[in-house]
C-alpha cells in the first residue's frame, strides 16, 4: 500500500499564507539541516530522502501556478507538473537558490551523484562545452463553459527561439571561429575557496561555456538562434478550471548543442458564462418564475450546458428555494462523473397590474388567511415578542 505523502505546507514548517520569501528562508534553513555532506554515513540515506522531500515540497511551493495547483486539489493537481508522475530530480529547477550555502551549483548536484545529469541538457545550468537545455516557455489560453463540459483543441500560436540555421547554433560567423575562453580556461567557472567552502561562480566573459566567439553570426548576434512562429493545437481535456497549466513537452525553446528542448506550460483560463456560476464541479443558476406559477406549482423548462430540462416547481414553492438537477454540472478533472447543477427560483412580481388583474389580487387579499403565509406570521410572533414589556 503506498505511502500517503505529507502536507507540503507541513513539510517545510509554513502556514498557508505563507509568503514567497518566508518559503524560501524555510527550505534553505531545512537544506542546511538536513543535507547529507553534514551527517554521518549511517544517517546520510535517510538525510537524502529528507532532502528530495523537502525539495519537493518548495518545487511546487515556490511556484505561483504549482502552488495554486495544490492548493486547490492536492497532491493530484500538481502530477501533471513532474516528467514521470511523481517528483524526481529531473523536475527541480531551484539549485541554484544553494549554491551560495554549499559552494558552487557543481557542488550541490555532484552531492547527490547529479554531476553528469545536468550537463547536458539539464534544467539548472550547462557544462563546459556542452549545450544549454531549451528554455520553458508559458502561454495563456481562454476556453468556454460549454468546452469544459466536453474538452476541446484550440489552436495556439506564440513564438520561440530555434537553432540558428546560419551558424548551427554555433553563435559564431565561422563554425570554427569558437575558441577557449582565456579567463575560465575553458571550465566555465572561476572557483574561489573560502574555508570549508568552495565558491564557484559562472565566469562572466564566456558565460559558462567555457568558449567566446571571435566574430558573430550576423543572423542571431552570436546568440545561437532566432526567434521564430510556432503554431500547434492543444488539447483541453474535460473538466478543466482556471489556473490550471498543462504541460507540453518538448515544445519549448530550442536547446544549444544538441541539448534537449524546453516545454511549453500553457495555463488555462475559463470565460465567465452569462448565466451559469462555477463552484468546482458543480453550477449554480437563476430561474425566475411569476408568482402564479411558485403559487400553484407547474413544470416548466430549466437551461443546462447539455440543453434544456423539464423541472417541477411545487405548490407553494416561495423565493430563493434551491432544487438540484443531478449530473447536470460539469466532469471532474480527476475522472468520477459530473457535478450538479444547482438552481434557485427567483419569484417575479408583476411590475404592472391591468385592472382586472387588481381585483383579483384584492379578492385573494380578502379572503387569504394568515395561515397561507407562515413566514409573515412567524415574523411578527417574533417581533411582538421582542417588543412585549
Amino acid at each position: 500500500m503506498p505511502v500517503a505523502k505529507k502536507d507540503y505546507y507541513e513539510v517545510l514548517g509554513v502556514g498557508r499564507q505563507a509568503s514567497a520569501d518566508e518559503v524560501k528562508q524555510a527550505f534553505r534553513r531545512l537544506a542546511m539541516k538536513h543535507h547529507p555532506d553534514r551527517h554521518a554515513t549511517t544517517n546520510k540515506k535517510e538525510a537524502e530522502e529528507k532532502f528530495k522531500e523537502i525539495s519537493e515540497a518548495y518545487e511546487v511551493l515556490s511556484d505561483a501556478q504549482k502552488r495554486s495547483a495544490y492548493d486547490q486539489y492536492g497532491h493530484s493537481g500538481v502530477e501533471g507538473a513532474f516528467r514521470h508522475g511523481n517528483f524526481s530530480w529531473e523536475d527541480f529547477t531551484h539549485f541554484e537558490d544553494l549554491s551560495d550555502l554549499f559552494g558552487g551549483l557543481d557542488d550541490v548536484l555532484s552531492s547527490f551523484g547529479l554531476g553528469g545529469m545536468f550537463g547536458a541538457g539539464g534544467r539548472s545550468r550547462s557544462r563546459p562545452g556542452q549545450g544549454a537545455a531549451g528554455e520553458d516557455l508559458g502561454a495563456a489560453l481562454e476556453v468556454d463553459l460549454p468546452q469544459v463540459l466536453t474538452g476541446t483543441e484550440i489552436p495556439l500560436a506564440y513564438k520561440r527561439r530555434e537553432v540558428c540555421a546560419a551558424c548551427s547554433g554555433t553563435g559564431s560567423r565561422d563554425p570554427k571561429g569558437r575558441v577557449t575562453c582565456p579567463e575560465c580556461q575553458g571550465h566555465g567557472q572561476v572557483r574561489m575557496s573560502s574555508g570549508f567552502f568552495t565558491m564557484a561562480t559562472t565566469c562572466r566573459r564566456c558565460r559558462g561555456q567555457g568558449e567566446i566567439i571571435k566574430e558573430a553570426c550576423p543572423a542571431c548576434r552570436g546568440q545561437g538562434r532566432t526567434v521564430e512562429d510556432r503554431k500547434l493545437t492543444v488539447r483541453v481535456p474535460a473538466g478543466v478550471d482556471s489556473g490550471v497549466r498543462l504541460k507540453l513537452s518538448g515544445e519549448g525553446e530550442a536547446g544549444l548543442k544538441g541539448a534537449p528542448r524546453g516545454d511549453l506550460y500553457v495555463e488555462i483560463r475559463v470565460r465567465p458564462h452569462p448565466l451559469f456560476e462555477r463552484h468546482g464541479d458543480d453550477l449554480y443558476c437563476e430561474l425566475p418564475i411569476s408568482m402564479v406559477q411558485a403559487s400553484l406549482g407547474c413544470e416548466l423548462s430549466a437551461p443546462t450546458l447539455d440543453g434544456t430540462v423539464t423541472m417541477k416547481i411545487p405548490p407553494g414553492t416561495q423565493p430563493g428555494s434551491l432544487f438540484r438537477l443531478r449530473g447536470k454540472g460539469l466532469p471532474s478533472l480527476r475522472g468520477g462523473g459530473r457535478g450538479d447543477q444547482m438552481v434557485r427560483v427567483e419569484v417575479e412580481i408583476p411590475a404592472r397590474l391591468t385592472a382586472q388583474g387588481k381585483k383579483l389580487l384584492e379578492e385573494f387579499s380578502r379572503i387569504s388567511e394568515d395561515h397561507l403565509f407562515p413566514g409573515i406570521e412567524k415574523f411578527w410572533r417574533q417581533v411582538k415578542g421582542w417588543m412585549k414589556p
